[in-house]
């Protein structure tokens, strides 16, 4: 280790709900602060009381999902994430435990591992007034609900129309929301370091409509024009706002980026290639 480590304030943030991570957070706990400033450590999923104590990096223990609340916790004040796997994949939460502290040195002081990721701002606007808003790592989804018949969107992009949707929805995804949702709906795969995002039909009751990947700058907005009773608006697969008719979504690149610490002992896609299976042989 290098007397730089010696400077550096670490968070630890754990998932409460997955049992094996008080004892891995002790673990780190133990091993890291003969190496650096261990500042805090809790078990919960708001990144404010790191940002409140002057973290200057969270390693967070838990799954994609724990990731993406504490990021959306820390509003515009990112700092880097350091996302230990207690999920499936591990999009997000990259590292093993023994990973990290095998390179702890590098997740300290190397940069070269600081992802920046593009966010989103979403807001919903009713009457005139906004009544929800929300930052987004992965995506804004508009889906159906309950009773689930079709519902109508109208699409309009810079403030022009683009088109009316009428199916199960619409996701609006980044980069890294990509190989989330958007997958899973046939939507495009897109480098996580793009600044770019993702317009996908959800179910739509039509030949024509194909996603679109969108310039950064672009402003989606979307009217209900015909909704259920469950129909909502979704951030992050976490948080909702129920949809009226009328209401109107509006969608932006957010001006603060998602910092992520990437594993240095993996290529990128490798979750992609490995667990998904992409572009692999089919078995005969």
């Amino acid at each position: 280790m290098t007397e730089t480590d010696q400077h550096k304030r670490l968070f630890l943030l754990g998932n409460p709900d997955k049992p094996e991570v008080p004892a891995a957070m002790e673990r780190l706990h133990s091993f890291a602060r003969k190496h650096c400033d261990i500042i805090g450590a809790k078990l919960s999923t708001d990144g404010q009381v790191a940002l409140e104590a002057g973290a200057e990096m969270i390693v967070v223990f838990g799954g994609d999902g724990t990731m993406l609340g504490v990021a959306r916790s820390l509003g515009r004040n990112q700092i880097p994430l350091v996302g230990v796997n207690f999920g499936k994949l591990g999009y997000l939460a990259d590292y093993l435990l023994e990973e990290m502290q095998f390179n702890f040195d590098r997740v300290l002081n190397d940069p070269s591992l600081i992802s920046d990721r593009m966010m989103l701002d979403m807001t919903v606007h009713r009457g005139g007034y906004q009544v929800f808003s929300s930052m987004a790592v992965n995506d804004c989804v508009i889906q159906a609900g309950p009773p689930f018949r079709i519902i109508e969107l109208s699409v309009s992009l810079d403030d022009r129309r683009l088109t009316d949707v009428g199916g199960e929805g619409l996701i609006v995804s980044t980069p890294s929301g990509s190989t989330a949702f958007n997958l899973s709906a046939g939507g495009p795969i897109v480098q996580p370091g793009l600044h770019a995002f993702v317009l996908t039909p959800l179910l739509v009751h039509s030949l024509t409509h194909r996603p679109m990947v969108l310039e950064q700058d672009a402003v989606v907005e979307v009217v209900a024009k015909r909704v259920n009773h469950g129909t909502a608006v979704i951030v992050d697969g976490q948080m909702s706002c129920g949809l009226r008719p009328d209401d109107r979504v509006v969608v932006r690149r957010s001006q603060t980026t998602f910092k992520l610490v990437h594993n240095p002992m993996y290529p990128r896609w490798h979750k992609l290639v490995d667990k998904l299976g992409w572009g692999q042989a089919l078995k005969e």
